[in-house]
């Protein structure tokens, strides 16, 4: 399995913590040059520092920022030559009463989860259509149901639902493959208060059939099956990675 991504080029967005940091370290692992990005300087340099510099280049960017996307794209190619998988795995959070969600809140959440997975899908194409790469979104439970207080982060990963789909279909015949995954909740640096809230964490377990949260690294594994060629027949999919939370009719434990 070690050389499952030998001579591939990866770039990881998000890469400096949570399900992206896993991501970047399991696609490093098992033989690939990964391109680390993220806002984060710091953080980002010190997970890339732990990977093998010839294999690693790490590359500060917005991804709602549609030409620091284009760079970041630019930037992989330059320094290895092609690009094989994008993981558009970047994201932030706001919510509360839809009624008092300002505009900079909205437009905070849509272009960094929603605008910034398009940026770097149009970017990516004509480069994975040269490899027959794939690009793997990572989306959310959230996108394929609803949530209290949540409204601006069910929009966003609803529409990268949806566009994992579309844009399998718009790809497929050209070589490229598009898919998603949807983890429920995961212990990462956004969810960290909920990680500290034990009461909250308690009724989480009630609505999940495995009885957990997930960790990051479980998700990466997804990511990276979905991305390699043990998945060659897979495209316009959005895999649940929730412990079974999607198997639910919403109706409460009997016991």
């Amino acid at each position: 399995m070690k050389d499952r991504f030998e001579d591939k080029v990866v770039i990881v967005t998000g890469a400096a913590s949570g399900i992206g940091e896993a991501t970047a370290r399991r696609f490093s692992a098992e033989g690939a040059n990964v391109v680390l990005v993220d806002r984060q300087r710091e953080a980002l340099e010190k997970v890339s520092a732990e990977l093998p510099p010839e294999h690693t280049l790490s590359h500060v960017a917005d991804v709602s920022d549609s030409r620091a996307v284009d760079g970041m794209v630019a930037s992989a190619v330059k320094r290895f030559g092609r690009l094989d998988v994008l993981v558009n795995n970047a994201g932030v959070h706001e919510g509360g009463d839809p009624s008092k969600i300002t505009d900079e809140e909205w437009r905070k959440v849509m272009a960094t989860d929603s605008d910034g997975v398009f940026f770097g899908c149009r970017a990516a194409i004509p480069h994975l259509e040269k490899t027959k790469g794939s690009i793997v979104n990572t989306a959310s439970v959230s996108g394929t149901g609803g949530d209290w207080s949540m409204s601006p982060y069910n929009a966003a990963k609803g529409a990268v639902v949806n566009l994992t789909r579309a844009l399998a279909m718009d790809l497929g015949k050209k070589g490229v493959r598009v898919n998603s995954v949807c983890p429920s909740l995961t212990r990462t640096g956004m969810t960290a208060d909920m990680m500290e809230d034990k009461k909250l964490l308690s009724k989480f377990a009630e609505r999940i059939p495995l009885g957990r949260v997930c960790e990051p690294r479980e998700v990466a594994a997804v990511i990276a099956f979905l991305a390699s060629d043990d998945a060659s027949f897979m495209t316009g999919a959005n895999v649940a990675v929730d412990g079974g939370v999607s198997a639910s009719n919403g109706q409460p434990p009997q016991q």
